[in-house]
């Protein structure tokens, strides 16, 4: 029986993930460490951005003391907010489920995103009151493919809702990427894949792989855990 539904941001609401490349390079291209979308795809897509800018300077042989990555994250930040106040656009179907979700049952968002990256899309979309549980890149030490994030997002749910027995079998997680899905999967969720940002064999470890959101209804993910 579904108990709880679970969203990853990037790659899952919006297409956020070219935005984050541009303000990436933006920031480590004048210290020569730039790197191409193909990379990012490879090797950063579903990091925070601290571990992303640790892997950069690791992959250079540099060195990055915390003073520098604090700075390195506010200013990514910044470039980030100042391109999605442009406008951003939802990924099909996503919007409309989320919306039937809330209020029908839990529902949390789980991301390796900062909130502040998180919340002005959010607001775009409508959705600032949608999820009961928020958890982001601001509350864990270890981002995905570490199960921490959504470990912790099981926990506040269930604080939250007391009187519900809310296990993670009766959980779906709606994720992206191959380090999306090995986080749920290793807080025992069940995972439904989407090939927004990777084809479908690149995302095994997920119980199910659709190609969109669309047409997805609170009785169909039911029917997934049936």
């Amino acid at each position: 029986m579904l108990k709880a539904v679970i969203f990853d941001f990037d790659g899952i609401i919006v297409d956020t993930e070219p935005i984050h490349f541009q303000a990436f390079q933006r920031v480590l291209q004048p210290l020569q460490l730039g790197y191409s979308w193909e990379e990012y795809l490879e090797k950063y897509i579903g990091f925070d951005d601290r571990d992303a800018f640790r892997e950069a300077f690791a992959s250079a042989g540099k060195l990055l003391d915390d003073g520098m990555l604090s700075d390195l994250i506010s200013r990514k930040a910044e470039v980030f907010e100042s391109i999605v106040r442009q406008g951003v656009q939802p990924y099909p179907g996503v919007i409309e489920l989320i919306k039937s979700l809330s209020g029908s049952l839990p529902l949390a968002l789980c991301s390796g995103a900062l909130q502040r990256d998180i919340l002005p899309i959010l607001e775009q979309f409508g959705l600032q009151d949608a999820f009961d549980v928020l958890v982001t890149a601001d509350d864990v030490q270890s981002s995905k493919p570490d199960p921490e994030s959504y470990i912790l997002t099981l926990q506040r749910l269930v604080e939250i809702y007391p009187s519900t027995i809310i296990l993670p079998q009766g959980c779906i997680a709606i994720e992206d990427t191959p380090a999306g899905i090995t986080s749920a999967s290793g807080a025992g969720l069940n995972v439904l894949a989407i090939t927004n940002s990777y084809p479908a064999e690149r995302l095994k470890g997920a119980l199910l792989i659709t190609d969109t959101l669309e047409g997805v209804t609170i009785d169909s993910l039911k029917s997934f855990l049936a």
